[in-house]
């Protein structure tokens, strides 16, 4: 019988850690916009079981000889054109929003920025936490709507390394928020002001999406995009016709959810609507997919179509509303801790 192995130390000078740690974790990006950068990232991104279903065999030629091959490039460029002098857009929101939770935080709770794929790592994260006495852990991935693709991921990586660990620490698992008040409130206030001063036409709430075979499988991710908007649409009262929503950055030759939003863009000046304000409630950091996607891509595409005003709200970020809400989410679930 195979000898198992487990992470762990002896306890020192017999005290018991009684400290909560908490993970705030997104997706990800690339060290740089360079190309030996950005393919690692998609290599191991795609490479992720939970967001690419296609038999592995079949899926291992099509990523290493021809995705991982030319999409750098393409991925890369694009990069460049939302690159900071700090870094990538998803790493430095991320990155101010822990250190603003970390100021504000009391001396009991520790928290730690993770990334899926990438650095900093999850393990490297929950190691962190372990070694500043964290006996519980509260991991929140950053996708308010939960998604097997994206929280489920996250679980996967959290539970590879824990089943390595001697000691387990007490854990809970937030596997999405999409109907949090907190939250429905933040994405209410952030549109309330442009609401009020550019009197659009039309609310478009924009969402990642993912293949509809997903949805047909049990994913219950496009049921939750749905009943966050209508819960936002509800907080702000707004009437049916003023709002909706729709599905961006399509991958590949499947059927994703739909509608498209590329596809509304083009199609909405010529229904007289030319006044928008758009938002994508499902990031909680700006990043390519807001940033070059959204407001440079599908902007072109609704004002070349004739549309005149077309207004990106940005993600919460690193915003106090965004702090506020998670450290909400925190006390709600650490309360019996």
């Amino acid at each position: 019988m195979e000898k198992m192995t487990f992470y762990g130390e002896k306890i020192k000078n017999n005290k018991i850690p009684n400290k909560i740690g908490v993970i705030v974790c997104n997706l990800g990006t690339p060290k740089s916009y360079r190309y030996r950068d950005v393919r690692s990232f998609l290599k191991e991104f795609l490479s992720d079981r939970r967001v690419v279903e296609i038999p592995k065999f079949i899926w291992w030629f099509i990523l290493n000889l021809f995705i991982l091959t030319l999409r750098p490039f393409k991925s890369g460029k694009l990069y460049k054109t939302v690159w900071t002098k700090e870094g990538s857009p998803l790493m430095v929101f991320s990155k101010k929003l822990v250190n603003k939770l970390k100021k504000d935080s009391q001396d009991n709770i520790k928290y730690e920025l993770a990334m899926r794929y990438g650095s900093p790592s999850i393990e490297d994260s929950l190691l962190s936490l372990k070694n500043k006495g964290c006996d519980k852990i509260i991991v929140i991935p950053t996708f308010p709507q939960y998604s097997g693709t994206t929280s489920g991921s996250v679980f996967d990586a959290v539970s590879s390394v824990l089943n390595q660990w001697r000691w387990v620490p007490g854990l809970i698992f937030i596997n999405g928020y999409h109907r949090d008040v907190g939250y429905i409130e933040a994405i209410a206030e952030s549109l309330k002001n442009k609401i009020k001063i550019n009197k659009p036409q039309k609310i478009v709430f924009s969402y990642h999406g993912i293949p509809k075979r997903n949805i047909d499988k049990g994913d219950p991710y496009y049921l939750f995009c749905i009943e966050t908007t209508e819960l936002v649409a509800k907080k702000l009262k707004l009437k049916k016709e003023k709002y909706m929503t729709c599905f961006q950055s399509r991958f590949g030759p499947d059927e994703w959810l739909q509608p498209y939003t590329s596809d509304k863009m083009q199609e909405l000046p010529g229904l007289g609507i030319k006044n928008i304000l758009v938002i994508a409630p499902g990031f909680s950091a700006d990043c390519l997919e807001t940033i070059e996607e959204i407001n440079e891509e599908n902007k072109e595409i609704f004002q070349e179509a004739g549309g005149e005003v077309f207004d990106y709200i940005p993600c919460l970020n690193d915003s106090n509303l965004h702090a506020s809400f998670i450290k909400s989410l925190v006390k709600k679930h650490s309360l019996n801790w």
